[in-house]
């Protein structure tokens, strides 16, 4: 079971990164069964909306770990996007970072934080971009887009986490 999910977007113009997306959400799960969820490149397609197209083009498995390259396709807006991103820090099963090689944004660096209490395992994406097309691109299009994927994205999690609580100790 989950509790309230929080979901965000700030803008950081004094950083020259543009805007920060929060996304937090709380699983009655121990961070051993809820990081290796997110470590595991395969299970983005089930958190992604279909919408979207996406399909990781990188071949699988593939074994997470700093420099790990993963290249997907997806469709924005019905406008066809390759998107590489490389594991920048890899610190299981506390952290780990996504940054944009090559894709939609200027700029896309995403953190993926676990943190366990005694109510279960924490989980904060914050997401710093800074969009193409700049601040009214950011306010007409990519903001709420973002804003409905995470949202997806949070639903479809807590349908997962959920549907696999058997005992309170055990997910």
């Amino acid at each position: 079971m989950t509790s309230d999910s929080v979901l965000r977007v700030e803008a950081h113009p004094s950083d020259g990164r543009g805007y920060q997306l929060i996304s937090e959400q709380r699983f009655a799960c121990p961070r051993e069964v809820v990081f290796p969820f997110f470590a595991t490149v395969d299970n983005l397609q089930s958190i992604t909306p279909p919408w979207l197209n996406f399909s990781i083009v990188t071949p699988l498995p593939l074994e997470m770990k700093a420099g790990a390259l993963i290249e997907y396709r997806l469709r924005i807006r019905c406008i066809p996007v390759r998107w590489k991103t490389e594991i920048s820090d890899w610190e299981p099963p506390f952290r780990f970072v996504d940054q944009q090689l090559r894709g939609p944004y200027h700029y896309w660096h995403h953190e993926h934080i676990f943190v366990e209490d005694d109510h279960g395992t924490l989980v904060r994406d914050v997401v710093q971009y800074r969009p193409k097309g700049g601040r009214l691109v950011h306010s007409l299009f990519v903001k709420n887009d973002l804003l409905k994927i995470f949202r997806f994205r949070q639903q479809a999690l807590r349908e997962h986490f959920e549907s696999h609580v058997q005992l309170p100790s055990d997910c």
